[in-house]
């Protein structure tokens, strides 16, 4: 019988002896989060930011594919815009109903008469593109808003926008832009955790040099995604801006908050309630009588001695009786120059202006952030730094799914899905999860789809951890006796 005597079991850790709840959850949620955040709505992302990437090189592709209409032989003479309308209006005939005119912003370039027509959608106009110089139609293509896209970016636009499946398809972009924000955030939270403890803590800023497999592309993803932190979150709170609820809701805060650019009294006499519904939406709307085209040159007069007088210029005649013409500048380069004049086109009085420099500073905030997010604040620098970070997180989104293929469980089941604890939750305390689900429920009054795939992850994910946590089987109690190896 030996006589060696069974080593003493050794004492349990702190970690082992704190109750479940106790022990460490916040970091393995923010992964969890994380994790099947990028799973679930990384299509959306994926496709948003490809799709963003492409939009941004849209103007530069325009000039190429459409060159003919957009270009003309620079002139020794200018004709007056009456006649550069009237052509236009013999050209389209009772097809359609003048809406505006864009006079060429340089020389070089064609004069658009844009005109309402049925069968267009919203904020889009027919535009005649008029050689300045000679009269000569240079083409005819349907345009959309402010922004005057042709038909290859207005494609590319809807894409990026709405999957080009009209307004349901919104709902992806709302939810790629709201939840591309979490990611980030939680990225980042991750990012910082590991920063604390890492040893070499320049490999979280670049590549680690000589990494195989997943390591190598897990350090990628990390390292890219800190240097994209704030483009990616710039993106994200600016797209929201466009989204179906979220927008709406954004758009409500700022009535509330006086956040609102000035609108521009448009009602002859200035009785209450003229305001153009237009002026910063693009032409959507005709007049209900006929104009005369010389009243354009008339008209473009009197707004250059006012406030209208660089740049892009768009001039809309009135939209009913009792309206007044509009002049405004439409140029969304730096410096942003929307300056806008509401003209009497009996008297040629001066009724209204409004200044881009009078605007509220929130509202000024509000325009450079859509002209960044659009490329078109900073030229093609702008353009260049929105590629590059669309590009990176379309990369980010794959390195991703390269990551969780490359550790899924049906490639090794003892491994766990990307590193995503699924205990993460059930060891959460009560308290932890209430929290989450009540900041979730407050993200839901501002973002509702947002609040509502949160919320419905974490409860879905406690409810299915717990029941597993229920099924599995209890680990048998066992004590070394006098024996060892008995069992009680």
């Amino acid at each position: 019988m030996s006589l060696t005597r069974p080593r003493p079991t050794p004492p349990p850790t702190a970690a082992e002896h704190a109750p479940p709840r106790a022990r460490r959850w916040l970091v393995p949620l923010l992964l969890r989060i994380h994790f099947f955040a990028g799973i679930l709505v990384g299509p959306f992302i994926l496709v948003a930011a490809v799709s963003g990437a492409l939009y941004v090189i849209t103007p530069q592709l325009e000039r190429v594919v459409y060159a003919h209409e957009l270009s003309a032989p620079v002139p020794d003479r200018t004709l007056p815009l009456g006649d550069q309308v009237r052509v236009a209006e013999e050209y389209i005939g009772d097809e359609a109903a003048l809406a505006a005119v864009r006079p060429a912003p340089a020389p070089g370039d064609t004069t658009r008469v844009m005109f309402a027509q049925d069968g267009l959608g919203p904020s889009q106009t027919r535009a005649v593109f008029v050689d300045p110089g000679t009269g000569e139609i240079r083409g005819d293509l349907t345009v959309y808003g402010t922004s005057g896209a042709l038909p290859l970016r207005t494609w590319v636009s809807d894409l990026h926008r709405n999957l080009n499946l009209g307004e349901p398809g919104r709902l992806y972009s709302e939810l790629a832009a709201s939840w591309l924000g979490v990611v980030v955030l939680v990225g980042l939270g991750l990012w910082i955790s590991r920063l604390r403890t890492a040893r070499v803590k320049r490999d979280l800023v670049r590549p680690r040099r000589g990494a195989t497999g997943y390591r190598r592309l897990f350090g990628w993803h990390t390292s890219l995604g800190v240097w994209l932190v704030l483009g990616a979150l710039f993106l994200s709170a600016s797209g929201i801006t466009w989204s179906t609820y979220g927008g709406a809701n954004v758009s409500a805060l700022r009535s509330a908050l006086s956040w609102q650019a000035p609108a521009l009294e448009t009602t002859v006499g200035g009785d209450a309630g003229g305001a153009d519904p237009h002026a910063d939406h693009g032409v959507v709307s005709a007049p209900t009588a006929a104009v005369s085209p010389d009243a354009f040159d008339e008209v473009l007069a009197v707004a250059q001695t006012e406030n209208v007088d660089v740049g892009l210029i768009e001039i809309r005649p009135p939209a009913s009786a009792g309206q007044a013409w509009v002049v405004q500048e439409i140029q969304r380069s730096f410096p942003t120059e929307v300056d806008a004049v509401a003209i009497d086109g009996d008297t040629l009085a001066v009724v209204d202006r409004v200044d881009f420099a009078d605007h509220p500073f929130m509202a000024k905030l509000a325009r450079w952030a859509i002209d960044i997010h659009m490329g078109s604040m900073f030229g093609v620098v702008n353009q260049i730094v929105l590629f590059v970070v669309a590009s990176g997180i379309a990369v980010m989104v794959v390195l991703g799914y390269a990551m969780w293929i490359r550790r899924r469980p049906t490639r090794d089941p003892s491994r766990r899905a990307g590193s995503a604890p699924a205990e993460a939750l059930p060891q959460a305390p009560l308290w932890g999860i209430a929290l989450v689900v009540a900041a979730a429920i407050g993200i839901g009054f501002l973002l509702p789809l947002l609040g509502i795939t949160l919320a419905a992850f974490v409860v879905g994910d406690a409810v299915v951890q717990a029941a597993r946590a229920r099924r599995a089987p209890r680990p048998s109690r066992t004590f070394t006796g006098g024996a060892e190896g008995d069992v009680v």
